[in-house]
Protein backbone atom coordinates (compact mmCIF):
# COMPACT_ATOMS: atom_id res chain seq x y z
CA UNK A 1 0.00 0.00 0.00
CA UNK A 2 0.94 3.59 -0.76
CA UNK A 3 0.50 6.74 0.30
CA UNK A 4 -1.19 9.78 -1.96
CA UNK A 5 2.27 11.66 -2.36
CA UNK A 6 3.44 8.37 -3.54
CA UNK A 7 2.92 8.78 -7.27
CA UNK A 8 1.88 4.76 -8.84
CA UNK A 9 2.90 3.52 -11.95
CA UNK A 10 0.56 2.53 -14.91
CA UNK A 11 1.37 -1.16 -14.06
CA UNK A 12 0.91 -1.28 -10.08
CA UNK A 13 -2.25 0.42 -10.98
CA UNK A 14 -3.03 -2.23 -12.91
CA UNK A 15 -2.14 -4.62 -10.90
CA UNK A 16 -4.46 -2.84 -7.94
CA UNK A 17 -7.16 -3.24 -10.06
CA UNK A 18 -6.96 -6.33 -10.95
CA UNK A 19 -6.50 -7.57 -7.24
CA UNK A 20 -9.91 -5.25 -6.42
CA UNK A 21 -11.83 -7.30 -9.40
CA UNK A 22 -10.75 -10.63 -7.99
CA UNK A 23 -11.57 -9.78 -4.18
CA UNK A 24 -15.13 -8.36 -4.84
CA UNK A 25 -15.41 -11.44 -7.13
CA UNK A 26 -15.73 -14.03 -3.96
CA UNK A 27 -18.81 -11.99 -2.67
CA UNK A 28 -20.13 -11.21 -6.37
CA UNK A 29 -20.20 -14.46 -8.96
CA UNK A 30 -20.65 -14.40 -12.25
CA UNK A 31 -20.24 -10.74 -12.55
CA UNK A 32 -17.00 -10.20 -13.92
CA UNK A 33 -17.80 -7.33 -17.09
CA UNK A 34 -20.44 -5.80 -14.67
CA UNK A 35 -17.87 -5.75 -11.88
CA UNK A 36 -14.54 -4.45 -14.30
CA UNK A 37 -17.30 -1.58 -15.49
CA UNK A 38 -18.25 -0.44 -11.89
CA UNK A 39 -14.77 -0.13 -10.98
CA UNK A 40 -14.25 1.89 -14.65
CA UNK A 41 -16.27 4.66 -13.14
CA UNK A 42 -14.87 4.61 -9.75
CA UNK A 43 -11.15 4.56 -11.06
CA UNK A 44 -12.43 7.69 -12.74
CA UNK A 45 -13.64 9.35 -10.41
CA UNK A 46 -17.32 9.16 -11.37
CA UNK A 47 -20.90 8.22 -9.62
CA UNK A 48 -22.57 4.88 -10.92
CA UNK A 49 -26.31 4.24 -11.53
CA UNK A 50 -27.46 0.81 -11.19
CA UNK A 51 -30.70 0.15 -12.55
CA UNK A 52 -32.13 -3.43 -11.87
CA UNK A 53 -34.62 -6.20 -10.58
CA UNK A 54 -34.35 -6.86 -6.62
CA UNK A 55 -31.78 -9.09 -5.33
CA UNK A 56 -29.54 -8.85 -7.70
CA UNK A 57 -26.53 -7.77 -5.39
CA UNK A 58 -27.04 -4.26 -6.33
CA UNK A 59 -26.17 -3.40 -2.51
CA UNK A 60 -23.76 -6.19 -2.17
CA UNK A 61 -21.27 -4.65 -5.05
CA UNK A 62 -21.83 -1.29 -3.40
CA UNK A 63 -20.45 -2.98 0.13
CA UNK A 64 -17.85 -5.04 -1.39
CA UNK A 65 -15.73 -2.43 -3.21
CA UNK A 66 -16.14 0.02 -0.15
CA UNK A 67 -14.53 -3.21 1.72
CA UNK A 68 -11.85 -4.08 -0.57
CA UNK A 69 -10.52 -0.60 -0.91
CA UNK A 70 -10.26 0.33 2.41
CA UNK A 71 -12.77 2.98 2.48
CA UNK A 72 -15.63 4.39 4.65
CA UNK A 73 -19.41 3.18 3.72
CA UNK A 74 -22.71 4.78 4.60
CA UNK A 75 -26.11 3.70 2.92
CA UNK A 76 -29.56 5.87 2.95
CA UNK A 77 -32.63 4.15 1.71
CA UNK A 78 -34.06 6.41 -0.04
CA UNK A 79 -38.35 7.00 1.02
CA UNK A 80 -40.83 9.06 0.21
CA UNK A 81 -40.62 10.82 3.66
CA UNK A 82 -36.77 11.24 3.39
CA UNK A 83 -35.57 14.87 4.43
CA UNK A 84 -32.50 16.65 2.65
CA UNK A 85 -30.86 16.47 6.21
CA UNK A 86 -31.56 13.47 6.39
CA UNK A 87 -28.71 13.00 3.90
CA UNK A 88 -26.68 15.71 4.20
CA UNK A 89 -26.81 16.60 8.38
CA UNK A 90 -28.13 19.76 9.70
CA UNK A 91 -27.18 21.46 13.15
CA UNK A 92 -28.92 20.88 16.50
CA UNK A 93 -28.88 22.86 19.56
CA UNK A 94 -26.40 21.59 22.41
CA UNK A 95 -27.91 22.69 25.59
CA UNK A 96 -24.44 22.31 27.25
CA UNK A 97 -22.75 24.52 25.77
CA UNK A 98 -25.58 26.79 24.45
CA UNK A 99 -24.79 26.70 21.39
CA UNK A 100 -25.85 24.90 17.49
CA UNK A 101 -23.44 21.78 16.75
CA UNK A 102 -23.15 20.21 13.36
CA UNK A 103 -23.71 16.62 12.79
CA UNK A 104 -22.79 15.17 9.62
CA UNK A 105 -25.29 13.12 7.67
CA UNK A 106 -24.16 9.82 5.73
CA UNK A 107 -23.12 11.93 2.74
CA UNK A 108 -19.91 12.43 4.77
CA UNK A 109 -18.09 9.11 3.64
CA UNK A 110 -16.16 7.79 0.99
CA UNK A 111 -18.51 5.47 -0.98
CA UNK A 112 -22.33 6.42 -0.25
CA UNK A 113 -24.75 3.41 -1.28
CA UNK A 114 -28.38 5.81 -2.77
CA UNK A 115 -30.60 2.65 -2.29
CA UNK A 116 -33.52 2.96 -4.28
CA UNK A 117 -32.90 6.93 -5.28
CA UNK A 118 -36.63 7.26 -6.81
CA UNK A 119 -38.18 6.85 -4.02
CA UNK A 120 -37.36 10.06 -2.64
CA UNK A 121 -38.75 13.39 -3.24
CA UNK A 122 -37.25 15.98 -5.58
CA UNK A 123 -36.05 18.01 -3.38
CA UNK A 124 -34.28 15.38 -1.02
CA UNK A 125 -32.70 13.96 -4.49
CA UNK A 126 -31.16 18.31 -4.84
CA UNK A 127 -29.47 17.32 -1.54
CA UNK A 128 -26.69 14.77 -3.59
CA UNK A 129 -26.51 17.45 -6.04
CA UNK A 130 -24.32 19.61 -4.79
CA UNK A 131 -22.19 16.62 -3.36
CA UNK A 132 -22.02 14.60 -6.29
CA UNK A 133 -21.15 17.78 -8.49
CA UNK A 134 -18.33 19.81 -6.26
CA UNK A 135 -17.83 17.08 -3.91
CA UNK A 136 -18.99 19.58 -0.89
CA UNK A 137 -21.80 20.12 1.23
CA UNK A 138 -23.52 23.65 1.86
CA UNK A 139 -25.83 24.05 5.10
CA UNK A 140 -26.70 27.16 7.43
CA UNK A 141 -24.48 29.12 5.06
CA UNK A 142 -21.48 26.90 5.48
CA UNK A 143 -19.39 25.01 2.51
CA UNK A 144 -17.95 21.95 3.84
CA UNK A 145 -15.99 19.72 1.71
CA UNK A 146 -16.37 16.25 1.22
CA UNK A 147 -13.43 13.72 2.25
CA UNK A 148 -11.95 11.84 -1.37
CA UNK A 149 -13.01 9.88 -3.06
CA UNK A 150 -16.66 10.34 -2.57
CA UNK A 151 -18.04 8.03 -4.74
CA UNK A 152 -22.32 7.78 -5.06
CA UNK A 153 -23.60 4.16 -6.20
CA UNK A 154 -27.44 4.89 -6.64
CA UNK A 155 -30.16 2.16 -7.51
CA UNK A 156 -33.51 1.79 -8.65
CA UNK A 157 -36.23 -0.67 -9.72
CA UNK A 158 -36.56 -0.48 -13.40
CA UNK A 159 -40.46 -1.69 -13.19
CA UNK A 160 -41.85 -0.85 -10.39
CA UNK A 161 -42.74 3.02 -10.92
CA UNK A 162 -45.83 3.35 -7.96
CA UNK A 163 -44.71 5.72 -6.11
CA UNK A 164 -41.76 7.23 -7.26
CA UNK A 165 -39.89 10.27 -8.38
CA UNK A 166 -37.99 9.91 -11.63
CA UNK A 167 -34.62 11.34 -11.24
CA UNK A 168 -34.09 14.74 -13.60
CA UNK A 169 -32.08 14.78 -16.18
CA UNK A 170 -29.55 17.21 -14.05
CA UNK A 171 -29.04 14.12 -11.87
CA UNK A 172 -28.97 11.69 -14.58
CA UNK A 173 -26.19 13.84 -15.81
CA UNK A 174 -24.32 13.57 -13.05
CA UNK A 175 -24.01 10.01 -13.24
CA UNK A 176 -20.43 8.60 -14.89
CA UNK A 177 -22.47 5.73 -16.25
CA UNK A 178 -25.87 3.70 -15.84
CA UNK A 179 -25.16 -0.03 -15.79
CA UNK A 180 -27.03 -3.54 -15.19
CA UNK A 181 -25.94 -6.58 -13.20
CA UNK A 182 -28.62 -9.07 -14.88
CA UNK A 183 -29.57 -12.41 -13.92
CA UNK A 184 -26.80 -15.43 -13.16
CA UNK A 185 -25.91 -18.07 -15.53
CA UNK A 186 -27.49 -21.05 -14.30
CA UNK A 187 -23.80 -22.29 -13.70
CA UNK A 188 -23.31 -18.88 -11.31
CA UNK A 189 -26.16 -19.44 -9.64
CA UNK A 190 -25.48 -23.07 -8.54
CA UNK A 191 -22.19 -21.61 -7.16
CA UNK A 192 -24.41 -19.07 -4.63
CA UNK A 193 -26.42 -22.17 -3.92
CA UNK A 194 -23.35 -24.22 -3.08
CA UNK A 195 -21.78 -21.69 -1.01
CA UNK A 196 -24.97 -21.30 1.29
CA UNK A 197 -25.16 -25.05 1.27
CA UNK A 198 -21.93 -25.35 2.85
CA UNK A 199 -22.57 -22.69 4.95
CA UNK A 200 -19.82 -21.09 3.67
CA UNK A 201 -19.58 -16.69 3.25
CA UNK A 202 -16.06 -15.08 2.29
CA UNK A 203 -15.05 -12.02 4.02
CA UNK A 204 -13.67 -9.66 2.21
CA UNK A 205 -10.87 -7.77 2.94
CA UNK A 206 -8.62 -4.73 1.84
CA UNK A 207 -6.44 -5.50 -0.66
CA UNK A 208 -5.60 -1.68 -1.47
CA UNK A 209 -6.13 1.37 0.98
CA UNK A 210 -7.99 4.92 0.49
CA UNK A 211 -5.01 6.63 -0.24
CA UNK A 212 -4.00 3.80 -2.96
CA UNK A 213 -7.24 4.26 -4.60
CA UNK A 214 -6.48 7.81 -4.71
CA UNK A 215 -3.28 7.32 -6.53
CA UNK A 216 -4.65 4.56 -9.17
CA UNK A 217 -7.24 7.43 -10.21
CA UNK A 218 -4.30 9.76 -10.53
CA UNK A 219 -2.53 7.19 -12.50
CA UNK A 220 -5.08 6.88 -14.84
CA UNK A 221 -4.42 10.40 -15.81
CA UNK A 222 -1.62 9.33 -17.41
CA UNK A 223 -3.01 7.23 -19.65
CA UNK A 224 -2.43 8.81 -23.52
CA UNK A 225 -5.36 9.66 -25.75
CA UNK A 226 -4.51 10.48 -28.96
CA UNK A 227 -5.59 13.37 -31.46
CA UNK A 228 -7.66 10.51 -33.59
CA UNK A 229 -9.39 8.95 -30.66
CA UNK A 230 -10.41 12.70 -29.27
CA UNK A 231 -11.56 13.34 -32.46
CA UNK A 232 -13.52 9.71 -32.92
CA UNK A 233 -15.06 10.58 -29.14
CA UNK A 234 -16.44 13.75 -30.11
CA UNK A 235 -17.99 12.07 -33.31
CA UNK A 236 -19.63 9.55 -31.31
CA UNK A 237 -20.81 12.43 -29.12
CA UNK A 238 -21.92 14.66 -31.97
CA UNK A 239 -23.57 11.20 -33.82
CA UNK A 240 -26.07 10.99 -30.63
CA UNK A 241 -27.10 14.92 -31.66
CA UNK A 242 -27.75 14.10 -34.64
CA UNK A 243 -29.86 11.30 -34.74
CA UNK A 244 -33.04 11.23 -35.73
CA UNK A 245 -34.65 9.26 -33.27
CA UNK A 246 -33.50 11.55 -30.07
CA UNK A 247 -34.54 15.06 -29.03
CA UNK A 248 -31.82 15.95 -26.87
CA UNK A 249 -28.19 14.08 -27.31
CA UNK A 250 -25.32 13.60 -24.97
CA UNK A 251 -24.04 16.84 -23.42
CA UNK A 252 -20.06 17.26 -23.54
CA UNK A 253 -20.07 16.23 -20.03
CA UNK A 254 -20.54 12.93 -22.01
CA UNK A 255 -17.58 13.50 -23.89
CA UNK A 256 -15.64 13.50 -21.00
CA UNK A 257 -17.17 10.81 -19.41
CA UNK A 258 -16.41 8.78 -22.63
CA UNK A 259 -12.62 9.92 -22.39
CA UNK A 260 -12.07 9.39 -18.77
CA UNK A 261 -13.88 5.96 -18.82
CA UNK A 262 -11.60 4.85 -22.22
CA UNK A 263 -8.45 5.57 -20.12
CA UNK A 264 -9.32 3.67 -17.07
CA UNK A 265 -10.49 0.66 -19.50
CA UNK A 266 -7.20 0.73 -21.07
CA UNK A 267 -5.40 0.80 -17.63
CA UNK A 268 -7.39 -2.55 -16.76
CA UNK A 269 -5.88 -3.79 -20.07
CA UNK A 270 -2.27 -3.09 -19.41
CA UNK A 271 -1.68 -0.44 -22.47
CA UNK A 272 -0.80 3.53 -21.23
CA UNK A 273 -2.91 4.27 -24.75
CA UNK A 274 -6.65 4.16 -25.58
CA UNK A 275 -7.84 2.41 -28.41
CA UNK A 276 -11.10 2.24 -30.11
CA UNK A 277 -12.58 -1.11 -28.04
CA UNK A 278 -11.68 1.06 -25.42
CA UNK A 279 -14.52 3.33 -26.27
CA UNK A 280 -16.69 0.75 -27.52
CA UNK A 281 -16.65 -0.78 -24.59
CA UNK A 282 -17.64 2.22 -22.62
CA UNK A 283 -19.83 4.09 -24.63
CA UNK A 284 -23.33 2.34 -24.04
CA UNK A 285 -23.26 2.89 -20.06
CA UNK A 286 -21.36 6.25 -20.57
CA UNK A 287 -23.68 7.74 -22.86
CA UNK A 288 -27.14 6.23 -22.77
CA UNK A 289 -28.78 7.43 -20.07
CA UNK A 290 -27.63 10.94 -21.28
CA UNK A 291 -30.12 11.26 -24.02
CA UNK A 292 -33.81 12.06 -24.35
CA UNK A 293 -35.19 10.08 -27.10
CA UNK A 294 -38.36 11.42 -28.98
CA UNK A 295 -41.71 10.90 -27.06
CA UNK A 296 -43.20 8.83 -29.95
CA UNK A 297 -40.51 6.04 -29.79
CA UNK A 298 -41.84 4.66 -26.82
CA UNK A 299 -44.82 3.10 -28.54
CA UNK A 300 -41.85 1.87 -30.78
CA UNK A 301 -39.83 0.31 -28.03
CA UNK A 302 -36.90 2.04 -29.04
CA UNK A 303 -34.38 2.54 -26.25
CA UNK A 304 -31.46 4.56 -25.55
CA UNK A 305 -28.71 2.00 -25.97
CA UNK A 306 -29.78 0.84 -28.92
CA UNK A 307 -29.62 4.31 -30.12
CA UNK A 308 -25.75 4.50 -28.68
CA UNK A 309 -25.27 1.17 -30.79
CA UNK A 310 -26.37 2.87 -33.87
CA UNK A 311 -23.78 6.04 -33.25
CA UNK A 312 -21.20 3.72 -32.80
CA UNK A 313 -21.42 1.21 -35.81
CA UNK A 314 -22.18 4.46 -38.00
CA UNK A 315 -19.03 6.35 -36.70
CA UNK A 316 -15.58 5.55 -38.89
CA UNK A 317 -13.20 4.25 -36.40
CA UNK A 318 -9.71 5.45 -36.83
CA UNK A 319 -7.01 3.20 -38.10
CA UNK A 320 -4.10 5.01 -36.25
CA UNK A 321 -4.19 5.34 -32.65
CA UNK A 322 -0.94 6.93 -31.47
CA UNK A 323 -0.53 9.53 -33.20
CA UNK A 324 -0.66 12.93 -31.54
Amino acid sequence: MTGTSEKLGLQAAADGAARILDEVGRAVVGKRPALELALCALLADGHVLIEDYPGLAKTLIARSFATTTGTRFSRVQFTPDLMPSDVTGGSIFNQRTTEFEFRPGPVFTNVLLADEINRAPPKTQAALLEAMQERQVTTDDRTRALERPFLVLATQNPIEYEGTYPLPEAQLDRFLIRMRVGYPSAEDEWSILQQRLERREDELHPVIDRDELIAMQRAAEDVHVSESIGRYIVSVVAATRESPSVQVGASPRGTLALMKLGRVKALLDGRDFVVPDDIKAVAVPALAHRLALRPELWVQRVQAEDVVRDCLNSVPVPTTTLSS
